[in-house]
């Protein structure tokens, strides 16, 4: 099972301020742990949605639209993410709470969320199989 521990933005992640290395290194400790366990499959900081843009398809069938950040209500916003693969849904939770304060300063919120896997969305052997053949042909790119 793979999950998604989502960190919300803040005010400072919003402005571009910088953890501190006290932060920084209690990550970098947290991410160790992970890895030693080998369910860590990524974990990355995004930039403040001022540097961010937006696609939205305001009418079915319509054109999409472009709306270049900065974004309001940055508790609806993503500062970063971990994805990690895990047996259960506990166990995504004790690691979420393991996860130090992502912010500092009391203001981290952290927002676990299950991944799908394919065969949760499509169940006709077809699609199965192409998508299984994308990934895997991704994959291989990866390694040239």
């Amino acid at each position: 099972m793979r999950f998604m521990l989502i960190v919300k933005a803040t005010a400072d992640s919003e402005a571009g301020v910088m953890p501190s290395q006290e932060l920084i290194d209690a990550m970098q400790k947290y991410n160790e742990e992970l890895v030693k366990a080998g369910v860590l499959l990524a974990a990355d900081g995004l930039q403040p949605s001022s540097k961010g843009i937006r696609i939205s398809y305001p009418e079915p069938g319509g054109k999409p639209k472009v709306i270049d950040g900065p974004f309001t209500e940055a508790k609806e916003i993503i500062a970063g993410y971990t994805l990690i693969e895990v047996k259960s849904r506990e166990e995504a939770i004790e690691w979420a709470l393991r996860m130090p304060d992502p912010h500092g300063f009391g203001q981290g919120e952290i927002e676990l969320r299950q991944v799908f896997e394919v065969e949760d969305i499509m169940d006709n052997p077809e699609s199965l199989a192409r998508e299984a053949a994308l990934r895997e042909q991704a994959r291989e790119q990866k390694k040239a």
